[in-house]
C-alpha cells in the first residue's frame, strides 16, 4: 500500500490523472459545498484507493479554486442525504464539469484549473472492487 495521496491539478493532463484517481468515489450531496466568498467548490469523498494493490477506500478532501459559479443537473442542493458515485472530472471551455452515475453533474465555472486532493485518514479495507465494462 503507498502513503497518503496528495494532487494538484493545473492542466487538462493533471486533471485526468485526478479524474482517474477518483473514479468511483462515493460522494454525499451533503459534504459538498460552494464558498462564493472564497471563489472555491470542495467536497469530501470515500475515495476507491485504486493505487494499492488491496481492495480499500479512504476518505478525501478535494478543492476547486477559483470558481466563480456552480451549475447542478439533476440534483438540488437539498437533497443532503444522496450519495452520489463520481464517474469522472474533465476541463471544457471556461468550466470544470463533474459527471456522476444516474445524469447527475455539477458545472464550475472557471478561468483556470487549481484543484488540490489530498487524503484524510488510514485507508480501510472495502468490501468490494469497482467494476466496469
Amino acid at each position: 500500500m503507498t502513503g497518503p495521496l496528495r494532487l494538484k491539478a493545473e492542466d487538462e493532463a493533471d486533471l485526468v490523472v485526478l479524474s482517474a484517481c477518483l473514479q468511483d468515489a462515493l460522494v454525499p450531496v451533503e459534504d459538498m459545498a460552494f464558498l462564493p466568498e472564497e471563489a472555491r467548490f470542495a467536497m469530501v469523498v470515500n475515495r476507491f484507493v485504486w493505487e494499492g494493490d488491496q481492495c480499500a477506500r479512504t476518505t478525501t478532501g478535494i478543492g476547486f479554486e477559483g470558481i466563480t459559479a456552480v451549475q447542478r443537473r439533476n440534483l438540488e442542493p437539498g437533497e443532503a442525504d444522496r450519495l452520489l458515485s463520481l464517474l469522472a472530472i474533465s476541463a471544457e471551455p471556461g468550466a470544470i464539469r463533474l459527471e456522476f452515475s444516474g445524469g447527475a453533474a455539477i458545472r464550475l465555472a472557471t478561468e483556470r484549473i487549481a484543484c488540490f486532493l489530498q487524503d484524510l485518514d488510514e485507508p480501510w479495507p472495502a468490501m468490494w472492487r469497482p467494476g466496469h465494462e
